[in-house]
């Protein structure tokens, strides 16, 4: 269920969540977060980012069978991450970024050639911006979420997918209202830095 939360609240409240409800996000939720996404910037209004989403067992069950086969599962430290009932795959297509930066109004860049041409390969920080969206989106809503990689299992994910083969994934997002019993992962235990460590003011 949606809650009333302000931006603060939902900024503060975001946390990696790997324990999930097997209760159903409500489709109108889940519709208006990944909504979110579209709130992004993205370099030259290029607009090149999919999500390919799965709901319920069925559908989210194609996504461990191809990262997490059945045999590695009883080690696996987080069995309640396969519970989430949504699982959002999002994929930028790199080769929009070189065909909308050789138009006329963006040549001057001379990034219209090749994406080897963007030593800043923005199709990244645009979907970066846009899964953050969805998480903080996610947030306001009462929903439990994780970004986690797909690492070495991109080509085998998008084929099972069906996501064509010039696209790159960013890597996956889990959905679904938290059961309670989540815990810490060993990087979840470091510290946050102080505002005061990272900002810096007229120069470095």
């Amino acid at each position: 269920m949606a809650t009333d939360m302000s931006f603060d609240d939902a900024l503060a409240g975001r946390r990696s969540c790997r324990s999930y409800s097997v209760d159903p996000v409500e489709s109108e939720v889940l519709e208006s977060v990944l909504a979110a996404a579209s709130r992004g910037p993205s370099a030259g209004n290029t607009w090149a980012l999919d999500l390919v989403v799965l709901e319920g067992p069925t559908q989210t069950a194609r996504y461990w069978d191809t990262t997490l086969p059945s045999v590695k599962r009883d080690q696996f430290p987080w069995p309640g991450l396969l519970r989430a009932p949504v699982l959002v795959v999002p994929v930028v297509d790199p080769t929009a970024y070189v065909r909308r930066y050789a138009e006329p109004d963006k040549a001057h860049a001379g990034l219209g050639n090749h994406e080897s041409d963007w030593t800043v390969p923005y199709w990244w920080v645009d979907g970066g911006a846009a899964v953050m969206a969805i998480l903080l989106a996610a947030s306001a809503a009462g929903l439990g979420s994780l970004l986690f990689g797909v690492f070495d299992h991109e080509v085998a994910v998008a084929e099972v997918l069906g996501i064509p083969p010039d696209r790159r994934l960013l890597g996956t997002v889990a959905l679904g209202y938290p059961d309670g019993a989540d815990r810490r992962s060993s990087s979840g235990r470091r510290r946050r830095p102080d505002p005061g460590e990272f900002i810096h003011h007229d120069g470095w």
